[in-house]
């Protein structure tokens, strides 16, 4: 809708979870944020990002819109950090260590958006597998769902309903899916309204690319979008968003906006 307002956000992460040998901590960012034209103030709000790490690397996965109105924008910046130390491996957890999701606040102005405040996911403390419903432990291990390191932190956590892993997995029988945000990250109320959104209680989860394709690339085909759409629906969903409004389902099952035209949200009532 509006590169310019993810541009910002990308930019403003990417200063803050990334630094040289020598530069850690919250002066250091301040310092990165503000020769990157940001109030040097919002270092004070990236939580996660900094460490006492001697250096660090960032890479952006995705940049989602939590909700974007004409004066007023929320971008999820989904990323993972590297540290020294850090090893790619086959064990999820440890390969998933490193990174988070932040909901990244901006507001209208001229002749850039400016950022106004830092929302890094909290996802909780994490449980012991055993301690896992099994819905949790196969959306875990399955080779079909990619999740970053704030939605592999939700599940971990034990605070995912089994209603959204169950059709994590369903899905996954037929796409390979990847999540930009599960719980942790996203805006409590859907933007711009005062209507809990169904995230922060577990009980949703956004999917940005389907089988390889991203969701807001215009090369993929809209029948891969939207059959993916109907599957949400199929497989319990009552509340499925994405890039257009379809027909059919349950009254107001289906819906489209400007916030979703970059992924496919699916959202459980139960």
């Amino acid at each position: 809708m509006d590169p310019q307002v993810k541009l910002r956000a990308v930019r403003l992460i990417e200063a803050l979870g990334s630094w040289p040998a020598g530069g850690s901590g919250e002066a250091a960012a301040a310092r990165r944020a503000a020769a990157a034209g940001y109030d040097p103030a919002l270092a004070a709000e990236a939580g996660g990002l900094l460490s006492s790490a001697p250096e660090a690397a960032l890479q952006v996965l995705e940049a989602q819109y939590g909700g974007i109105l004409s004066d007023a924008a929320s971008v999820l910046v989904v990323c993972r950090q590297y540290t020294p130390g850090h090893t790619e491996t086959a064990d999820t957890t440890a390969a998933d260590s490193g990174g988070t999701t932040v909901d990244v606040r901006l507001s209208s102005a001229q002749p850039l958006w400016q950022v106004t405040a830092l929302h890094p996911a909290l996802p909780g403390g994490a449980l012991a597998l055993s301690a896992l419903s099994p819905a949790a432990r196969a959306v875990l291990a399955s080779d079909a769902i990619t999740l970053p390191p704030a939605a592999h932190a939700d599940v971990l956590s034990g605070n995912v309903h089994d209603s959204a892993l169950e059709a994590m997995l369903t899905l996954s029988h037929s796409h390979r899916i990847e999540l930009s945000v599960v719980r942790s990250g996203h805006p409590l109320d859907v933007f711009g309204t005062t209507r809990p959104s169904d995230h922060p209680k577990g009980r949703a989860f956004d999917v940005w690319r389907i089988d390889g394709q991203a969701v807001i690339d215009p090369a993929t085909p809209r029948t891969l979008v939207e059959g993916f759409m109907r599957a949400a629906a199929a497989a319990g969903s009552y509340n499925v968003g994405g890039p257009y409004l379809l027909s059919g389902g349950a009254p107001d099952q289906f819906f489209s906006d400007d916030t979703h035209h970059d992924h496919v949200h699916v959202g459980f009532d139960v």
